[in-house]
């Protein structure tokens, strides 16, 4: 009897404060009816990578396969060279990219002009507002064998180099540019976590004679520590989702042994190629990946950063 007074005593509370805050609800009401819309309804058609799907059948009339998709991918030929270069266009992304907005953001707030260093944000936030078929056009050009940049190349070396066409370029490529693009929108929630640090601290810490070196080791980035290890456990748990879109523009006929990843592979299987119960196969073998990236990741930094993490 305690019990059930109990759950009704908090049931009650429950539908108080609800009603108390019904407008901060309505706010977020649109965004969590556009998640289960378009992220978790769409989770039904998943059920076809368990099944020999015909689109005369549908999805319920369709034949069960069980794991034959799976097992079919995993002892395909391509298999292992789409997993590494997915794997390896990822991680080196990640190391070499999740750095680079935090390096800006603290070079941005040792900057005490507010016009320059707003000019300079501009500049680098600028690049995140480009299509990303205007940025690999941008490429295109640039390392063409008549571009600017193999001029300069031919000129000191006699022959120009096939940047486009050669796959050992490919990766560089992709992930520079992605940096150049990316960085400094990136860079935004580091340089607002750095304003709400104290003044004072910094004013302290001079007089008593630490250099800015000092000042951002001891300051800035223990303040930055806890938002860094959520968006380093975000990124990781993301690790096998790399962009379709400026993988697939890059791709040419030469460089498709780094460039065909999971992604691109998808696309041309599902979509091209009609084979939609293989392709989705695939699509949530690459979701598993990065679920139980995401946790690994998570579990490792909640023991390095003293218990904290994203979960």
């Amino acid at each position: 009897m305690k019990t059930k007074t109990k759950s009704a005593s908090k049931l009650r509370s429950q539908i108080d404060y609800i009603k108390k805050n019904y407008f901060l609800y309505l706010l977020i009401a649109p965004a969590v009816i556009l998640t289960i819309i378009f992220k978790y309804i769409p989770m039904y058609g998943t059920i076809i990578a368990f099944k020999d799907f015909s689109t005369i059948k549908g999805i319920l009339g369709s034949d069960w396969v069980g794991l034959d998709n799976f097992t079919k991918f995993l002892s395909s030929p391509n298999f292992g060279a789409i997993f590494m270069s997915t794997l390896k266009l990822s991680l080196f992304g990640l190391i070499l990219g999740f750095p680079i907005p935090i390096i800006l953001a603290l070079m941005l707030n040792q900057l005490r002009r507010a016009a320059i260093k707003k000019n300079i944000q501009l500049v680098l936030y600028a690049p995140n507002f480009i299509s990303v078929v205007v940025i690999v056009g941008m490429v295109f050009i640039f390392l063409s064998p008549t571009g600017p940049i193999n001029h300069l190349i031919t000129y000191i070396t006699g022959k120009p180099i096939m940047f486009m066409s050669d796959p050992g370029y490919f990766r560089s490529i992709y992930i520079l540019s992605g940096i150049w693009q990316a960085a400094g929108w990136s860079s935004i929630i580091y340089v607002a976590a750095l304003a709400n640090v104290d003044p004072e601290l910094h004013n302290a810490a001079t007089i008593d004679g630490a250099n800015i070196l000092q000042r951002i080791i001891h300051i800035d980035l223990p303040t930055l520590k806890p938002l860094m290890a959520v968006t380093f456990i975000l990124a990781a748990g993301g690790i096998m989702s790399i962009g379709f879109e400026k993988a697939y523009l890059m791709q040419t006929a030469m460089n498709l042994p780094t460039s065909e990843i999971l992604p691109t592979y998808v696309y041309k299987v599902g979509l091209q190629a009609g084979d939609y119960a293989y392709s989705t196969a695939v699509g949530l073998f690459n979701s598993i990946i990065n679920v139980f990236m995401l946790i690994v990741v998570n579990k490792i930094v909640k023991k390095l950063n003293e218990g904290e993490g994203l979960y």
